[in-house]
């Protein structure tokens, strides 16, 4: 689709300064790593991801999306459908299957070795939404492939959602502070950073809940929504009681960390 790539590029850029800014002004926890490595670690596996998906995966999802309406597949792919309805259904069912697919991650072992890399981030920033081991990706790129193939996800709401999803992902991920009288209203409609951070706990019940990105009402439909963290956002810990060393969190370190001996599931 003719500017995807610019779309998502500026709403990429955009949204983690403005974050990045935010949490700048307004700090919701003190930092306990060190910022210069993790940044650098986080940012190239954004390049790193981007890079590989387009060497590795001959369609991607918008591209799946434009042959699925050619070829009228997929449930949406009815002419009795406004144009505008098939959009926001098809958002909607896309961001319930990247649900779905959180929770596998955690619960399917050989797949929590390629995702407990994003978890081991030893605190959580505007960053963290980036830091994804490469297979992962490619894995989840190729999940996305075939929803948009059955759902028949127009070629908007598949950029529309990718744009979203990269936006809201660093956005709950960011270490800004909302007012909590703010974050009780605004987490009815969007995940906010405190609904998010709860996820990254170590403790695991707290690990495995709140799995949303975007829309926050899976968690509560599914019962794996936990409103706050049992010793509160100051004195909860960030990341996995087995990855605590960050000479073993290098960018080289985590590229092999799941082939190597460790948490291999929960």
């Amino acid at each position: 689709m003719a500017g995807e790539d610019i779309i998502r590029l500026g709403f990429f850029l955009g949204i983690l300064a403005v974050v990045a800014v935010w949490g700048i002004i307004s700090l919701r926890r003190p930092l306990t790593d060190s910022k210069r490595m993790r940044w650098f670690t986080n940012l190239c596996m954004a390049g790193i991801n981007t890079a590989t998906t387009r060497f590795i995966l001959p369609v991607l999802p918008v591209g799946m999306a434009i042959m699925t309406q050619d070829r009228w597949w997929g449930i949406l792919n009815t002419p009795h459908l406004p144009f505008w309805s098939k959009v926001i259904l098809a958002v909607v069912a896309l961001d319930f299957v990247i649900y779905l697919q959180h929770v596998l991650f955690h619960y399917v072992p050989i797949f929590w070795r390629l995702h407990r890399m994003h978890h081991t981030d030893l605190d959580i920033d505007v960053t963290t939404g980036n830091r994804f081991h490469p297979l992962e990706i490619v894995i989840s790129a190729t999940i996305k492939v075939a929803a948009v193939a059955l759902i028949g996800a127009p070629a908007l709401a598949v950029v529309v959602f990718e744009t979203v999803l990269n936006a809201t992902s660093q956005f709950n991920h960011g270490n800004i502070r909302i007012p909590l009288s703010v974050d009780r209203y605004l987490r009815l409609l969007i995940v906010t950073p405190d609904m998010h951070r709860v996820h990254h706990s170590v403790i695991p019940r707290e690990t495995n809940s709140n799995f949303g990105f975007n829309l926050p009402w899976w968690d509560r439909l599914c019962g794996t929504y936990r409103p706050q963290p049992e010793k509160g956002h100051d004195g909860m810990t960030i990341g996995l009681n087995e990855f605590r060393d960050p000479t073993m969190l290098t960018l080289a370190r985590l590229l092999i960390q799941p082939f190597t001996q460790g948490y291999g599931g929960k």
